[in-house]
């Protein structure tokens, strides 16, 4: 069976289109009582309502209907690659972020710094956000950290975030994670998942052994969890499958080190969303495609703030004009998945999505909503399908069969 890449191969034609692609994180939310708005109904979007007022509108499902994701395989749906197919741990995506040279050797891990209480049990799994000037000591202490047979390297990611690279043959990437996603219970512990890994998690073992001793006295950042323990795999690009010249413009690590995997280049995105414009404009005439990454209105949701995250979704819409204004053949908003302030989490629900193009279906709405989304014409759709509607809107698709 031919699966969309080959035929997206296949039927891929080029022009001058500009497509992008503007993730606001987490965007989709819900309302704190029954009857009531969500993050994104309640925000102020004059300019996103606009924009869907001759755009199309939907509801993406990040992976299969009832199924959380993560941030890596929400992204990666909407870079067009099923996230069942490529599974991709999130340490790769972390060491690729921050530009580390990733070997056949190697196995990457995502840390978060975290609080143990006396007890030893987690107070605070992102040790209350700590600031990267103060995780960045704490980082050059574990690098430090020698395990007989294995090279280690720890480096300083973003705030409470570092990457742990093991580097040594036969390591396998199946490890399951140490983070158990609550406080008030002990870190877990490494466990293989298969028996080429077994060496693996003692290794991870002895580092976490190590780390609790040289951090002993660090509070609030007195330990760390190991989440997304695995090795890169190999994966097409989007200039293979698509035939476009693509971009990146992300500030956080890990959403770079995912652009990078499937062969964007990395642009400089300075640290705000105007910066993040102005970095657009710059590379307007280099790239045919760019995907634009916003954080926050994931961060307040997982934080429960709902009130934030509407500030936050009041900020991607106050920047979109800087955007529209460059007169892109197919702008998409959307989000890798819906993070609910009522949940403190990502959730299973669909998130809304606006395709807005010259040959578009126009849905006639006046606001851009879940609401709305719910009744537009784009429907209940797999993420995945996402760059094949934005190559076939941007003119990029030759017709298929006779």
């Amino acid at each position: 069976m031919t699966d969309l890449h080959d035929l997206t191969r296949r039927l891929q034609k080029s022009n001058d289109s500009r497509i992008v692609l503007l993730v606001a994180d987490g965007l989709g939310g819900l309302p704190l009582e029954p009857g009531g708005k969500t993050e994104l109904e309640t925000a102020r979007t004059p300019h996103l309502d606009a924009l869907a007022a001759r755009g199309s509108l939907g509801l993406s499902i990040p992976v299969l209907p009832g199924i959380t994701p993560g941030s890596g395989p929400g992204h990666l749906g909407l870079f067009g690659y099923d996230p069942l197919r490529y599974q991709i741990g999130r340490g790769v995506l972390e060491g690729l972020g921050i530009d580390f040279d990733l070997g056949p050797d190697d196995v990457a891990i995502r840390g978060n710094f975290c609080t143990l209480d006396e007890s030893g049990n987690i107070a605070d799994r992102r040790a209350g956000r700590i600031s990267t000037e103060i995780a960045r000591p704490l980082c050059e202490k574990l690098d430090q950290i020698e395990i007989p047979g294995v090279e280690v390297f720890v480096r300083c990611v973003k705030e409470y975030r570092l990457v742990v690279v093991f580097r040594a043959p036969d390591l396998g990437g199946e490890v399951d994670d140490t983070d158990p996603q609550r406080t008030g219970v002990p870190p877990l512990d490494p466990h293989p998942r298969d028996d080429a890994s077994k060496r693996t998690a003692e290794v991870a073992a002895e580092f976490l052994r190590q780390a609790r001793e040289r951090l002993a006295e660090d509070a609030p950042a007195n330990f760390l969890t190991m989440r997304g323990i695995a090795k890169r795999p190999a994966i097409p690009t989007c200039e293979e499958v698509y035939g476009l010249r693509s971009a990146a413009i992300a500030v956080y690590p890990m959403y770079r080190g995912l652009a990078r995997l499937v062969g964007m280049d990395v642009l400089d995105a300075g640290q705000t969303l105007d910066d993040q414009c102005a970095r657009l404009k710059a590379a307007w005439n280099d790239h045919d495609f760019f995907f634009m990454h916003f954080k926050y209105t994931d961060s307040t949701g997982e934080d429960g703030n709902f009130e934030k995250k509407v500030q936050k979704i009041e900020e991607v819409d106050a920047a979109l004009p800087q955007i529209t204004n460059l007169n892109p053949t197919v702008l998409i908003v959307t989000g890798d998945h819906s993070t609910p302030a009522k949940m403190r989490s990502h959730s299973w629900h669909p998130v809304p999505t606006l395709l807005a193009a010259e040959n578009c279906r126009f849905d006639r709405v006046d606001a851009f909503g879940e609401a709305q989304c719910k009744t537009g014409s784009l429907g209940r759709f797999e993420a995945k399908y996402l760059m094949s509607l934005a190559l076939a809107h941007a003119g990029r698709l030759e017709k298929f069969g006779a």
